[in-house]
Parts: C-alpha cells; structure tokens; sequence
C-alpha cells in the first residue's frame, strides 16, 4: 500500500517515525512518502520536504510568510497527485493539514488524521468541516475522545500518547554515564527560531543568578549550530547540547521549558519544570481573544489543575523564574507534590498497547480491502 504522511515540526517527526515503524511491521510492502524530518527518513520513508521549511510560528508570522505558505500547499497537492496514495496521513500541524485534508476528500484520497488539532483551545468550529473531510481521527490526550463525542457527536479514536512508548523505549536502553553523575538544569527554549530568539535570552540571565549549578540548553534539531552563535558568550556554567534532549532530562533536577511538546516530555521525566511562553506582541493579544482554555501546558490540561507554574508573555521576567527555580530546587513539599502527580499524568495517558502501534493497525485495517 502506499502512505502519505505529513507531519510540519519536530514532535510530528518524532511520532511519524514511530508510526512508520509500525506500518512497515504490519505492511512489508509500505511504499510511505513524507513531509517531516530526519527521524521519519531514516524510519524507511522517502522525504519530500523537511519540517524545517515549515515551522512558523505565532500569527504575526504566518502572515508574513503567507507567500512561502500557499507555494508549500500548492506543491504538496500536486505531489500527491503525482504519487497517488492509498491514504493520507496528517499529523498535528493543523493550519496546513486542514487545509490539504479538505482538498484531498474532494479529490477522492481517503483520509487519517493522528494527533488531533487542539480544537478544544481555540477555533472550535473547524469541528464541522473536520467531521465531513476526515475519515478517521486518532487522538492521544484521554480528554479529546470525550470532547468529539458530547460536544460535536463524532465518534473518534484514543490511541494513547506516542510519548509514553518513546520515553519508555528510551530510559530501558538508557546507560548512566556514572552513576554519581552531577546534576543539572536544562534549558529548553523550543525548536522555532522565534521562539528561541524570544526566551532563550531570558533563560540563559537566569543561570547568572546560580552561579553553583550547571545550565544546559538543548539546541533544536532542525536549528543550525551558528544560529545560536548570537547568544554567545555566555556564563561559565552555562553549555550547549545537541541531539541529547532526553540524555540531558534523565540528567536534569530542574527544567525551565518552552510550551509545547517539551513540557509533557519534561513531566514524563518527572523532572520539576517551569513553563515559559512569550511571543510576539500582536500574536499574544489576537491569542489571548481566541483562546479557550485555562492552562497552556500540556501537563496542566490533561490533570485540570495548574500542576507546573506558567510563565505567560509578560509574566516570563527573569526576576519571576529565578523566584520559580528557587521552588523547584529547594521546596521539598513542592517537589514531592509534583512527583505525585507525575505519577498520575503517566497512568492517564498509558494504554495496553502503544499508540503508534494502534494507530498503524487501524490505518492499515482502514484501507485493506
């Protein structure tokens, strides 16, 4: 059979791969095109376009780079034209996959979506034509299945979190590099040069105020090594890592990180986070009209409750993380709290069988005659 799967970040890399593992288990004669990165090539896919030409963020810069946008989508439908799969695959990255899940129901290609838009935080309505242009929906956080059935009556699938099985996988073939290794706090200020630029800055004044402990800032995997050239120098306890996120988290007492993906990796870690999100003026002032939920952190929607401090726009001040380190490091009660439910957030998204492997099979079962 052949599979068209498009994922636009890093995290849609990281779970495509995963996924591609899966088909090519169930399928020995999967014939998978991709738009994603690196980890789904080398998973056995041919890629088409890196993530990295499609990674922007904030609705500032969406709009300047409409042009660049638009020529993205227009090549994308007419290599599926070209490659005609059995079915198309769409991971997250909602203001491109939307539009290409519509266009492709109309020309008759059956349509997967794995890992639902966050519908639930903001411009709900999209639901309705969603429902008409998406065969199946797979979801991994508990709360969607729940969500697509009482509010809009579509019956979806929960797979479980992808990251349950990537993280597990990692920490069983994990070798300490000594046992009384040191300790450290990792900075992870996301993958998108916007952001990065944003509150990398603030992160890295923070460290100043440590000067006994050792900061370590995770670059991102589709960011060059001269790009964070701009940042330097930088203190004598601060270094740079690359490739090494989850070696760095299994290392790590503290974590000050981007939202998105990094901060439910950092809490399957059970390592103690604060999380840090500051865009652009105009992005956060259309964001905070438009947005319906009451946490930004992965971690806080899945528990309802504010598990992990955030740190929103104005409110991400070096003086307010230095006060939040200072919690996460010395505050006892704290720590334990957050350990617990840690514990709580893992059994929440755990199911029988890993996500990617579930989702394989009902792709697969999907389009078998």
């Amino acid at each position: 059979m052949k599979y068209y799967i498009i994922a636009g970040e890093a995290s849609g890399d990281l779970h495509g791969s995963n996924l591609i593992k899966q088909l090519h288990l169930l399928d020995m004669n999967a014939n998978i095109h991709c738009w994603g990165g690196n980890l789904m090539q080398e998973a056995g896919a041919t890629l088409i376009k890196h993530y990295k030409e499609l990674a922007f963020m904030g609705f500032a810069e969406v709009v300047k780079n409409l042009p660049t946008i638009f020529k993205n989508i227009k090549f994308c439908k007419q290599d599926i034209l070209s490659f005609q799969p059995d079915v198309l695959v769409l991971i997250d990255y909602p203001g491109f996959n939307l539009r290409i899940a519509d266009w492709a129901k109309q020309q008759g290609f059956k349509v997967v979506y794995y890992i639902s838009p966050q519908v639930w935080a903001w411009k709900s309505g999209r639901v309705k034509k969603m429902k008409q242009c998406i065969d199946k929906m797979l979801c991994i956080l508990p709360f969607e299945k729940e969500y697509y059935q009482k509010k809009w009556n579509w019956e979806v699938e929960y797979v479980g979190h992808p990251l349950i099985e990537t993280i597990e996988n990692f920490k069983f073939n994990y070798k300490s590099p000594n046992i009384n290794s040191e300790k450290f706090i990792a900075l992870l200020p996301g993958s998108r040069k916007q952001e990065i630029v944003k509150k990398l800055p603030i992160m890295l004044e923070v460290a100043k105020y440590f000067p006994d402990e050792k900061f370590v800032v995770a670059k991102a995997p589709g960011q060059e090594d001269f790009f964070y050239e701009q940042f330097l120098p930088v203190n004598h306890n601060v270094s740079f890592v690359r490739n090494s996120t989850y070696n760095l988290l299994m290392q790590s007492k503290a974590a000050l990180v981007t939202s998105g993906t990094a901060t439910l990796e950092t809490a399957l870690f059970k390592v103690p986070e604060v999380v840090c999100y500051k865009g652009s003026n105009i992005s956060y002032q259309i964001a905070k009209r438009v947005i319906e939920i009451k946490y930004i952190a992965l971690v806080n929607l899945i528990m309802d409750k504010p598990v992990v401090k955030e740190l929103i726009q104005h409110d991400l001040t070096v003086e307010n993380l230095i006060q939040e380190l200072k919690e996460l490091l010395f505050n006892k009660e704290k720590i334990n709290q957050l350990q617990q439910d840690y514990e709580t957030l893992h059994q929440k998204l755990s199911t029988n069988e890993s996500a990617s492997a579930k989702a394989a099979k009902i792709i697969v079962d999907f389009i078998t005659p």
